[in-house]
């Protein structure tokens, strides 16, 4: 541990403890991290009923899921800086009341296309909801104690909304149409917006300097044809759209790299970076994240389409494992005073990749199967985030806590998005490739009919015979084949992940 590392940490340690105002305000700001993780969550268990009603393409399959974090990710670094200079209260007020209308028109899309378009909205309003909520808990809870316990608050959190969306989203799904799984942002929107204006107090940068449209337009031109370039590239090969999309995503990274060296009011203050236990609490928080969305983008579909249960018991069979991630993210701040916190996040993925063998190599997957991968996955998820953030506030000073914590978020998010557009695409890919279709049955339907798993078995419904059973069979096979590939790559992952925190929390 580096001596101003230790400082800094003596210095916590005789800061003043929190009381009940502070409190309050931390249950305040746990509102829009709930919501933005419920819509990181609900829509997975309503894509089967999102591929009968709105007939998606697999391709749009994947972006329906993406496209929210997508945005959320392209935008959380600016919008930090917007809330450094209006207030970081004044942004959280008006993203919430954006949210709020992007979720009525979710919920009545009528295509695909404004599904779509609706979850983009979604993705900016709920960027200008995230960043002050790590930012505000860094300067909020001075003392280490206190602090590490509110991040676990905040990663629990993340893990609670994960829960909620899809349990109550199963309940709706089971009683109302598919778009009422956006109206439970309402009734917490509506709450949020009377208790934010008594008890949080604002906060804001003294010198923040200027707002640089340039570096905002480069890290979006970064983000999404990068991100666009990965789901091309599992899903077509190195195709011309792939190798454009990364090249573009490339290039505008390393300017918007250049140019935040090189200008007077940077977006992001890249000197964070030369920090290692900051650079290496970031990427061990992507990759966390990476497998987790993974994990719930086939989970969700194989106990609703292969296992045959209705949406809200795929979601109650989730749970356990949901409930585990909160515990394991409390256990976290009793665990780090006993234990070296490069040992616990490497542990973490260890867990990680556990939970995805258990999952695809244990036998044939069952309900109680995937409960139980679930469940280690999410103690791992849990020790990692809670971990992984408190890492990254407390290895920077406070005047730079927003920059730190849109990074951070930021990374939470391309994690999400890395988890769907790769681990996703693995799993699309394979299944196109070794789904078998009946002749009798392509005859007068496009491919895009035969995409996804939900489309397939919906059009197997028309041939209630040995060629509809075929289909079926078919589908489920390439299916459980794509599970495995998709679980191999991500225990892959998950271990390379373990060595990097091994090596770069060693300060920690």
């Amino acid at each position: 541990m580096t001596t101003m590392t230790m400082r800094r940490r003596a210095e916590e340690l005789d800061a003043p403890r929190a009381g009940v105002r502070e409190w309050l305000a931390l249950g305040v700001l746990m509102m829009p991290v709930l919501l933005t993780s419920i819509d990181n969550t609900v829509l997975s268990f309503a894509l089967p009923q999102v591929s009968i009603a709105l007939r998606p393409t697999g391709e749009q399959m994947l972006w329906l899921v993406d496209i929210y974090p997508l945005m959320l990710a392209g935008l959380l670094v600016a919008m930090g800086s917007l809330g450094d200079r209006i207030g970081r209260r004044k942004l959280l007020l008006i993203g919430a009341v954006g949210f709020g209308i992007a979720s009525v028109c979710a919920a009545f899309s009528p295509t695909a296309e404004a599904l779509f378009a609706s979850r983009a909205l979604l993705g900016v309003f709920g960027a200008t909801l995230m960043p002050s909520t790590l930012s505000l808990i860094r300067n909020i809870f001075t003392h280490g104690e206190d602090r590490r316990l509110a991040i676990a608050t905040w990663a629990a959190m993340f893990a609670g909304g994960a829960a909620l969306g899809p349990v109550v989203g199963g309940w709706l799904l089971e009683h109302f149409w598919w778009g009422s799984v956006f109206f439970i942002n309402v009734p917490i929107i509506a709450v949020f917006l009377v208790a934010a204006v008594f008890l949080l107090p604002e906060s804001r940068d003294p010198r923040p300097g200027r707002i640089d449209l340039a570096s905002i337009v480069l890290s979006m031109t970064a983000m999404l044809p990068f991100v666009f370039g990965i789901k091309q590239a599992a899903e077509h090969g190195l195709s011309d759209p792939t190798l454009i999309g990364l090249g573009v995503g490339i290039v505008s990274g390393v300017l918007f790299v250049r140019r935040q060296r090189r200008i007077a009011d940077p977006l992001i203050d890249m000197t964070l970076f030369s920090d290692r236990v900051f650079s290496g609490a970031i990427v061990a928080n992507l990759l966390s994240l990476m497998g987790y969305a993974g994990f719930v983008y086939f989970a969700a579909q194989f106990l609703q389409l292969v296992v045959g249960l209705s949406p809200l018991s795929a979601a109650t069979a989730l749970l356990p494992g949901l409930v585990v991630t909160v515990f394991a993210g409390f256990a976290a701040v009793r665990l780090v005073r006993r234990f070296p916190a490069r040992a616990l996040v490497s542990g973490s993925f260890g867990l990680s990749a556990a939970g995805y063998a258990i999952a695809a190599f244990v036998g044939t997957p069952t309900t109680v199967s995937i409960m139980i991968a679930f469940s280690v996955l999410g103690l791992g998820i849990g020790l990692a985030e809670t971990l992984t953030n408190d890492l990254m506030l407390s290895s920077v000073p406070p005047h730079k806590a927003g920059s730190a914590s849109a990074i951070s978020e930021t990374a939470y998010e391309v994690g999400a998005v890395l988890g769907t557009a790769v681990l996703g695409s693995i799993l699309t890919s394979t299944y196109r490739s070794h789904l078998t279709v009946p002749a009798v049955a392509q005859w007068g339907h496009h491919d895009a009919a035969f995409e996804t798993l939900g489309g397939t078995v919906e059009f197997a419904k028309f041939y209630p015979n040995a060629v509809g059973e075929t289909m079926v069979r078919s589908a489920h096979q390439a299916f459980d084949l794509g599970v495995q590939l998709t679980s191999a790559t991500a225990i892959l992952v998950a271990l390379s992940a373990a060595v990097v925190s091994w090596r770069t929390l060693k300060d920690a």
